[in-house]
Order: C-alpha cells, then sequence, then structure tokens
C-alpha cells in the first residue's frame, strides 16, 4: 500500500502537473568538458527513506459531498502510507470560524507543516499567515488563499480545464455538426470554480464552431441535479451532447434522464466517481465520459508537506526546490480507459 500510493503520488505530481520550474542540467566549461551546474537536491530514492518524524495538521471542510468525503480520507491515507508521518485532523467544519480555530490550535502545538483545504479561502487567510510567520509551512488544498504569503505551496485541479476537456470531447464527436444542440447542467452558478468550469466549456465549443444551449444550474447535490435535469429535458424535446459539472449531482440527473425516456443524446460527467466510472465501463447509460477534478489533491499536500518539513526537494525536477503552485491534470475517462482511472475514483 506505501510503496504503490507513493509511486502514485509522484505520478500525479510530476507526471500531470502543470508546474513552472526550468533547471540546467548541466553546463560546458571552457576545455569543453561539462560539469553538473546544480545541485539536484534529494532523489526520489533518498525522499522515500524513512526521516524525522514529521507531525502534519489536516483541516479540510465537513465531508457532505462524495468528493470532499474521499479528500479527508486520501490526506489520512497518504499520512498512514509513511511511516514518518503523525496526521492530527481537524474535526471537518464549514464554519470559517471553527477552522481558523483548529489551524492556531494546530500553530499552538507546533506541528511541523499545515494542509489546508479552507472552506473559504478568503476567510482563512489570516490565519494561514499567522501560521507562516510563525514558521509553519502551509500546503493549500483546492481553494486558493487571497494572499501569496498564505502558503509555501498550493496544489489545485483545473476547474478551467475541466470545462475545456469537456468541451473538446463533445467538440471531437459534434464538431461537424454546427447545428448541435449542446446543453450544460453547472453546480452553483455563483461559486468561482463553477464559473471557471462553464467559461472553459464554452470556449472549448467556441473553439469548433459550436456554443452552449439549454443551460439549467443545479446545486451539487443528488436532488438538485435531479430538478435541473427535469428543467431542461422538458423545455428540450431534442439534445445531442450534455455536460453535467458534477458526478453527485449526475446521479439525479441520470434519474431523471431515465424518467424521461431519453437516450437520444450522450452525457459528460464531472470530477470522477465511482458510480460514473461503473456506469462508463457497464456502457448502461447516456454517460460515456466523466472529467476527473482529483480527490487526491490532500494526500498530495501531505506528501509535500512531508517533503518541505524535511527540508527535501521533489526528485524528478532538476531545480532542486518544491514548487509553489502545482495544478493538476482534468482528464477525460471513457470506456477506453476506464480502468486506468476507476482506482481514484470517490464513492
Amino acid at each position: 500500500m506505501r510503496s504503490h500510493l507513493k509511486a502514485r503520488t509522484r505520478l500525479i505530481l510530476t507526471g500531470t502537473a502543470v508546474i513552472a520550474a526550468v533547471g540546467l542540467l548541466a553546463g560546458c566549461t571552457g576545455s569543453g568538458a561539462e560539469e553538473d551546474v546544480v545541485d539536484q537536491g534529494t532523489s526520489n530514492e533518498e525522499n522515500a527513506e524513512s526521516g524525522d518524524t514529521v507531525v502534519i495538521g489536516f483541516s479540510g471542510p465537513a465531508a457532505d459531498h462524495g468528493w470532499l468525503g474521499a479528500i479527508n480520507s486520501g490526506a489520512q491515507a497518504a499520512a498512514d502510507s509513511f511511516d514518518d508521518v503523525e496526521l492530527k485532523v481537524a474535526e471537518g467544519t464549514n464554519d470559517p470560524i471553527a477552522q481558523i480555530a483548529a489551524v492556531e490550535g494546530f500553530v499552538n502545538e507546533g506541528v511541523d507543516a499545515i494542509v489546508l483545504l479552507p472552506t473559504d479561502g478568503a476567510a482563512l487567510t489570516e490565519a494561514a499567515i499567522a501560521a507562516m510567520n510563525a514558521g509553519v509551512p502551509v500546503i493549500n488544498v483546492d481553494r486558493v488563499f487571497s494572499s501569496p504569503f498564505a502558503a509555501r505551496a498550493t496544489i489545485l485541479g483545473d476547474n478551467y480545464g475541466m470545462g475545456v476537456s469537456a468541451g473538446t470531447y463533445i467538440c471531437a464527436k459534434l464538431g461537424d455538426n454546427p447545428d448541435a444542440i449542446v446543453a450544460e447542467i453547472p453546480g452553483i452558478d455563483s461559486l468561482p470554480l463553477t464559473q471557471d468550469r462553464s467559461q472553459g466549456f464554452a470556449d472549448a465549443l467556441e473553439d469548433c464552431g459550436l456554443e452552449v444551449g439549454p443551460r439549467v444550474a443545479a446545486d451539487f447535490t443528488v436532488a438538485g441535479g435531479e430538478t435541473a435535469a427535469s428543467q431542461l429535458l422538458s423545455a428540450n424535446p431534442q439534445i445531442d451532447a450534455l455536460w453535467n459539472h458534477d458526478d453527485d449531482q449526475g446521479i439525479g440527473v441520470l434519474a431523471a434522464i431515465e424518467s424521461a425516456g431519453r437516450d437520444e443524446f450522450f452525457m459528460v460527467g464531472g470530477a470522477g466517481s465511482l458510480s460514473a466510472m461503473e456506469h462508463i465501463k457497464a456502457g448502461d447509460s447516456v454517460l460515456e465520459a466523466t472529467v476527473i477534478y482529483p480527490s487526491t489533491q490532500a494526500a498530495d499536500g501531505v506528501a509535500l508537506a512531508r517533503l518541505i518539513a524535511q527540508s527535501k526537494t521533489m526528485g524528478d525536477l532538476i531545480t532542486p526546490s518544491i514548487p509553489n503552485r502545482i495544478v493538476l491534470d482534468a482528464p477525460v475517462v471513457t470506456a477506453d480507459n476506464v480502468d486506468q482511472f476507476i482506482d481514484l475514483a470517490f464513492e
């Protein structure tokens, strides 16, 4: 389990991350002989070796959504995979004041690092800055702080990229039909993440001559997805493709589609739930693809916190450092590649 999770984490961090880091491996001397001009930091082998015990505080929102539950369990699983990590977990909460208190508690306890998925990035910014000023590195997950001084490293999913991936997939199937009707069921429209996903989707469709047609927002819940889909379907007797932003609300979306007896279109999901991937693998519904929004972000945060606290670097980079910002990929899962991703799916 430990070696598998480490290998998987390294793959996510170095194989699919968008990292703005460039290093020079070697240079030439006046005589033409090559010499190393950078210290490459610690290797993967050195990083895997057990070091001084690191105490990491972890705080995230309440697990009222399948993706958030996977975030929390992933953080614990990552910590358990290292014999030199002790994870202190604060109770999940959607109350910024309670989460601020948890961060302050971690600092007072003298933890070596904090991994924080803030219920509200702006509200937690000052507490994170205070932790950083106290010498406790903060790894920010998913929801960004409003100051660059609040985190040593930030790990994000790619919301705009999700929309681009969904739109690109639909373009590949419908791009030769400029009259295709492409529908959209987003999550909560007032959230920046929803706005980013919708913008990426619209931009990708525009690139192939398509546009977003009927659109009804849901709220990331099963009930909300069913209500939104029922509305959309009753108002639109013909649809060619549908992108639903979230696989949890997608359970309700699929229920509405089945109830309406509609199957003239295909659907793309979002986030990467186990339920969605099982439907994709079975080919038993209109859902034929989903776009990953990694639920491994907090696990990656724990792995990075360990390296930072032990003064190690990312072994696969030439530059001897830990990047300040990592944006994870948003790949499309289909029947052709679902077996590669299903072990990372959340329930």
